[in-house]
């Protein structure tokens, strides 16, 4: 008797005392968890297959041990501007040992789903009360959206999305912002937000964003010609 069943996102095939590793669960080592999300049981050649799952049925299992798991290598390239990159990951993984499989486990589950749906009726009383107060504070928190358009940091070179986004955190909307900002100051976010950061070089970005400030694009462009990574 097998079962394919999702567990946090993936599809796995599943059969009694097996042990999968799969992506890092809450649960704490040793405790026992149950699937609900069984999508089909081949039980001695009758195979039932749910829409998208079966209903009642569960995977019951043991959460053996947290781990992480192997290197994976990421290479990053930048054609014709001499950039590359390389960096390494290892996925947080939990191993669990399966204990059961039943066409039925789950029915006490969903019998339970109903009494949560009674809490709704005391709180809609007290709906009206929080979305008449809520369009006073969206109205207010509306010309700080419009406040916090500024450049596309991306355009200097060695700039990524999450840099960008780091710099507008920390109050850098603009060109002309991040013109005025001292390289050691860039250090400072850079270093703060992780160590994956600190490799970055922001030696030149200042000067670059104070061409773009001034409208400069050709001689930025041929300037970021020559550049390797912001360097």
């Amino acid at each position: 008797m097998y079962a394919i069943v999702e567990i946090a996102g993936h599809q796995y095939k599943v059969e009694k005392d097996q042990q999968i590793f799969v992506n890092r669960l809450q649960q704490d080592e040793g405790a026992k968890v149950q699937f609900d999300d069984v999508l089909l049981i081949a039980d001695n050649g009758k195979i039932t297959v749910g829409a998208p799952a079966i209903t009642g049925a569960a995977v019951m299992a043991k959460v053996e041990r947290h781990l992480k798991g192997d290197k994976v290598i990421v290479f990053k390239k930048k054609r014709r501007k001499g950039y590359q990159k390389k960096n390494g990951f290892r996925a947080y993984l939990t191993e669990i040992k399966i204990e059961g499989i039943s066409a039925s486990g789950a029915k006490a589950a969903k019998k339970e789903e109903p009494k949560k749906e009674e809490a709704p009726k005391a709180e809609k009383a007290a709906a009206p009360k929080k979305e008449a107060a809520a369009p006073k504070a969206e109205k207010a928190a509306a010309p700080k959206k419009a406040d916090a358009k500024g450049d596309d940091l991306r355009k200097v070179e060695g700039i990524g999305p999450k840099i960008a986004e780091l710099f507008n955190n920390a109050g850098i909307m603009t060109f002309a912002d991040l013109g005025a900002t001292s390289v050691e100051k860039l250090n400072e976010i850079l270093a703060e937000a992780g160590s994956s950061y600190k490799s970055k070089d922001p030696g030149t970005w200042p000067a670059q964003a104070a061409l773009a400030a001034e409208g400069k694009w050709d001689e930025l462009k041929k300037w970021q010609d020559e550049l390797d990574g912001g360097k």
